[in-house]
């Protein structure tokens, strides 16, 4: 090798530099295809003055101590959430490889070798080196490593976005289902209340009908009422064994029993409850009031602000792990742009080297190489090319799904909104029909044991009213739900991006 073409050589690197040849296009987020308002939502609305989502703690969302320990225990052994904290470390592990590639790799080397001369007098030559190597470093003028660093960089940032839209995904699972098993374990025992009046009913009805004051008709009537209340009764226990089966997988252990039932009360807002009246004192068939009956389940949630649709850019962990695959794509555009580029590598080494084994690291044996390399490439069949267009479109898919994290993102936030705004009133509603159904069917009663009306009067209120306390039970289960997947749509139950 020549000093002065090696000169040469790193002088032109020094140039390019020092150029900033950088290949990686210009990041810009895109526009974020949503309207700047929640749908139906005015702006006095979205500026209300509490405290944001992704700034409430869950510990500090939740007020039902058993929840709260529920999932705390969740995010100690859910094997998801561990899943995605592992992928983390290995996303990590292979950034650091990628920065790895931009330094130099030094190694210990010892090479020997012996062979016949070639001048035909049979003696054998040999030669030993030993000393420190340096095996093709490329030499990143152009960025090409340096584009492969940063984009492995955005995964591994974006890694980290995905554990935590797992952990809120998580935290609004187990919530959902224990609320989901606190409403089954109500809806059991209004079943077992009503089986129970039922099967009364039923003695009484064949009483009757032994003294000529029923038909048999009244008989089969109230036969086929007590029996569906026996199914309604089997269907409840099977809801209830499989919500505690999937609580006991989103938990990650078997469930203490202590947490499986909530000793807070009910949670509908004031508002509601203002709406809708004082409980009225009527008498269910079970024994106890109506109201009673779907008002004793629930957990307390503190209401989050909505805020604006531009807000989520910053909140939601999905959508800032799709902005991170979005700049790793882009980054990979660099690095297959730099491909067109000269590929500069240097091997190097230093150390000792003689024709004996023994001459090893004595004085005089002692020297180095240097053997700079360029490769320009001329003719590759259009494969820079494709992995360029590759990489392009591969960003337009990455831009393509950013947009619709945005928008995911938009319609589940508005959806929960839309929830909040209609499901209270619905529930106050259903509340007050269950209170008239209730004063129905101690009417009917009354009537029925005077001889006014008929049995299939009683029966009928009876159905309605054990019906109207199933959709009150159900309408509140989705009011207290909504609130949880707003918290959750928010960005709620994760910290907030480092600045």
């Amino acid at each position: 090798m020549k000093l002065n073409s090696s000169r040469s050589l790193l002088t032109l690197a020094a140039v390019a530099m020092l150029a900033g040849c950088s290949m990686i296009p210009t990041y810009e987020r895109p526009a974020a295809p949503v309207a700047a308002q929640w749908p139906g939502l005015n702006a006095t609305a979205t500026n209300e003055a509490t405290v944001p989502a992704t700034e409430l703690a869950w510990q500090d969302f939740i007020g039902d101590a058993s929840l709260r320990e529920l999932i705390r225990l969740a995010l100690a052994n859910n094997r998801d959430l561990r899943v995605a904290v592992l992928n983390i470390e290995q996303v990590r592990a292979t950034y650091q490889i990628r920065r790895a590639d931009q330094f130099p790799t030094l190694n210990l080397a010892a090479t020997g070798s012996r062979q016949p001369k070639t001048d035909g007098s049979g003696a054998i030559s040999s030669a030993y080196t030993a000393g420190l190597a340096m095996a093709s470093w490329e030499i990143d003028f152009f960025g090409r490593v340096a584009s492969l660093k940063e984009s492995a960089l955005a995964q591994y940032l974006a890694s980290e976005e995905a554990r935590k839209a797992a952990q809120i995904s998580l935290i609004a699972a187990v919530a959902n289902a224990w609320l989901s098993l606190q409403t089954n374990d109500e809806l059991l025992a209004l079943t077992q209340r009503t089986l129970a009046t039922r099967d009364d009913s039923l003695r009484l009805t064949k009483l009757r009908l032994d003294n000529g004051a029923a038909s048999a008709l009244d008989v089969r009537q109230a036969e086929s009422l007590t029996a569906q209340a026996r199914a309604t009764l089997a269907q409840q226990r099977r809801l209830r064994a499989l919500d505690v089966n999937a609580l006991t997988l989103l938990v990650g252990q078997p469930l203490p029993d202590a947490l499986l039932t909530s000793a807070a009360s009910a949670t509908v807002p004031d508002a509601v409850v203002r709406r809708a009246g004082p409980p009225q004192a009527s008498t269910d068939p079970a024994g106890g009031s109506a109201v009673h009956a779907v008002t004793s389940v629930g957990a307390t949630f503190r209401e989050v602000p909505a805020g604006l649709p531009s807000d989520l850019l910053q909140r939601r962990p999905d959508i800032r792990q799709a902005e991170q695959q979005l700049i790793a794509a882009n980054a990979s555009i660099g690095a297959a742009r730099a491909a067109f580029f000269p590929r500069i590598s240097l091997t190097a080494s230093a150390g000792s080297a003689s024709n004996e084994l023994a001459g090893l690291f004595k004085d005089g044996s002692w020297g180095w190489t240097l053997a700079p390399q360029a490769l320009l490439p001329v003719f590759d069949a259009g494969r820079n090319q494709a992995n360029l267009g590759s990489a392009r479109v591969g960003r337009d898919i990455a831009v393509a799904q950013y947009e619709k994290a945005i928008q995911t993102a938009f319609r589940e936030v508005a959806d929960a909104l839309a929830g909040r705004a209609t499901l209270g009133e619905q529930l106050q509603a259903q509340q007050v029909q269950t209170d008239a159904e209730a004063d129905r069917f101690r009417l009917a009663d009354l009537r029925y044991r005077n001889g006014v009306a008929s049995y299939l009067e009683l029966l009928d209120a009876q159905r309605s009213l054990f019906g109207t306390q199933q959709a009150v039970a159900q309408t509140r289960l989705a009011y207290l739900q909504n609130q949880v997947v707003l918290y959750k749509a928010l960005g709620g139950g994760a910290p907030p991006p480092s600045p």
